[in-house]
């Protein structure tokens, strides 16, 4: 080896290069010691959320929905356990045979399913709401990963139609979504819970780690309904739709001291539990939502406010004669000439030129003051979603010839429950109860809008529209003293009133002696022939205030061979409509 290359093997590294190298491999092994320290002993959130994401879930623990219950507590909407198909995209193992599977089972497209599981950034999508448990089960038994079952409640009502326009119904996702059930959300739903578990790859729970939240449960409603007044008002008011062909119809029942509703029907209805898709015109409370004139209905409100301002007496006489009277350019008459009538008589017969006679007497304000007392006009706070207000002007615009129209109700618009309610002045010794659809311990106090005096004047008067000679003798009931009136209006059609198209109705109340119960009928477009509120609305109030006092119990006040119908031949009392 020559000398050039003896020296190359001699020379060495500077003593300064590897001390820097050792160094900074110590500073690199303390570094990554510091950081496994700090993430492992310090701040090991991260390391375990990742850790625990392959395996850990945190799932809703849904709160049963409150029960609606009637008042003598049996249930007319109460939830179902049922199972829902779920799926965890970021953990689902399927194969294309398996999705053609699962979406025959689930009764829907495959396309669908796949767009469901295509995020695989998502931990939960429903793959289908609400099986029947064996379907659910088969769903189970393909055993594809990440496709399990979520426990949920379904509404169930099983009073089905008769109840559906009070009670209402509920979304997929256990919410409210028409009358009651949509007004009491809040209270019904409750709050939902939370708890960890651990799922394995299939997506089943294999260990429950921990609650986090209890679900707060629904609160349970008590209603005013009482289900059998409720079926026996549905019943009648069916039957008579049927018979006279109409085109809808709706009755209220009102516990007359309390203020309670006892039972409220419309026609046509809806299955609730039927999820399909509801005809909008099948959902709505025509009781509280649709307005209608309540024509002769309102003559008993003219008469009260004449009375209570000394205008005239019961027995006061008004010439009627010779049926008609002119206002304005505008003819107002009767159906049938009478002559001089006393006040009770006019109600008795329904004699619009009476009434408008006695309405264009007073001041406009002393009509609309009584008519705006009784509700007409407001809401009536009955705590249903949508309740109208009606349609009653301010009286400083009215016409002469609308005054007149009012006094027998024309001109003026109403829904079933606030004219209902109205009546209580004549049925409660003069005062206005509050209404509710919530059950009610006990009487309530109303507010006073006629004296005592004038109240028991109308109850008289109303009875003798319901007896011989009056307008509504087919309102009657066997052992009790019955008190109403008849309503027959013209249906507003574009600009003016139809001529083959009516609204009968009937409002009145019983034992006339102490009254307890108000019923009000609303046939909507009979079309059978008759149209009249004592032919057709009528004979309903009696099917059901009958029915309906037996099963409270309530006491005769008069003997078993009281009612007194007018031969068959005899000449109809009719109402001018």
């Amino acid at each position: 080896m020559n000398h050039a290359a003896r020296s190359q093997l001699d020379l060495k590294l500077p003593a300064w290069r590897s001390r820097l190298l050792l160094a900074g491999l110590l500073l690199w092994f303390v570094a990554l010691a510091a950081r496994a320290f700090y993430l492992q002993g310090l701040n090991n959130d991260f390391l375990r959320k990742k850790g625990e994401s392959r395996y850990s879930r945190v799932i809703e623990i849904s709160a049963t929905r409150g029960m609606i219950v009637d008042r003598n507590n049996e249930p007319l909407a109460i939830s179902t356990p049922v199972e829902s198909v779920a799926a965890s995209p970021a953990d689902i193992e399927i194969t294309p045979e398996q999705i053609r599977k699962l979406a025959a089972l689930l009764e829907t497209d495959v396309g669908e399913i796949r767009t469901k599981l295509a995020d695989s950034q998502r931990e939960f999508v429903y793959l289908k709401r609400q099986l029947p448990p064996e379907q659910a089960a088969k769903v189970v038994e393909l055993g594809v990963p990440g496709v399990f079952l979520q426990r949920e409640h379904r509404r169930y009502y099983p009073a089905g139609e008769v109840m559906a326009h009070l009670i209402g119904f509920t979304s997929v996702d256990n919410s409210g979504q028409e009358a009651l059930e949509l007004a009491f959300e809040k209270q019904l739903a409750g709050k939902p819970g939370s708890r960890r578990v651990i799922k394995d790859r299939l997506g089943q729970i294999i260990e429950d780690v921990e609650s986090i939240g209890r679900p707060q449960q629904g609160q349970k409603l008590t209603l005013s309904i009482d289900t059998k007044i409720q079926y026996l008002a549905f019943r009648e008011l069916k039957a008579t739709i049927a018979e006279h062909r109409a085109s809808a119809g709706g009755i209220v029942v009102i516990d007359i001291a309390s203020g309670e509703v006892l039972a409220m029907a419309n026609l046509p209805t809806y299955n609730p539990n039927n999820r399909g898709k509801f005809d909008p015109r099948r959902t709505r409370n025509r009781a509280v939502t649709d307005l209608f004139e309540p024509g002769s209905t309102l003559k008993p409100f003219t008469i009260a406010a004449a009375l209570e301002a000394e205008l005239v007496k019961p027995d006061s006489v008004i010439q009627t004669a010779p049926g008609q009277m002119k206002v304005g350019n505008r003819t107002i008459q009767d159906a049938h000439p009478q002559g001089a009538l006393t006040v009770a008589q006019v109600l008795q017969k329904s004699s619009n030129v009476g009434a408008a006679k006695m309405g264009l007497a007073l001041p406009s304000e002393t009509l609309w003051k009584l008519f705006s007392g009784v509700g007409f006009g407001t809401p009536p706070r009955s705590g249903f979603p949508g309740e109208v207000s009606g349609r009653l002007r301010a009286h400083k615009s009215w016409l002469p010839i609308e005054q007149a129209t009012m006094s027998y109700g024309y001109g003026i618009s109403v829904s079933l429950l606030q004219l209902a309610r109205a009546y209580t002045i004549f049925a409660g010794d003069g005062e206005l109860k509050p209404v509710t659809l919530l059950k009610r311990d006990g009487a309530v106090e109303g507010a006073p809008l006629i004296s005592p005096a004038t109240a028991r004047e109308l109850r008289r008067m109303l009875e003798m529209a319901v007896g011989p000679g009056g307008t509504a003798p087919r309102a009657q009931i066997t052992g009790y003293r019955v008190a109403g009136k008849t309503g027959t209006a013209r249906k507003l059609e574009g600009a003016g009133y139809a001529h083959n198209k009516y609204v009968s109705s009937f409002v009145g109340f019983a034992p006339a002696s102490a009254p307890r119960l108000i019923v009000a009928v609303m046939i909507d477009e009979p079309t059978a022939g008759q149209y009249y509120g004592g032919a057709v609305a009528a004979p309903t109030f009696s099917r059901v205030m009958a029915g309906a006092l037996r099963l409270l119990s309530v006491t005769p006040d008069a003997p078993v061979n009281n009612v007194a119908l007018p031969p068959p031949n005899a000449p109809e009392i009719k109402e001018e409509v």
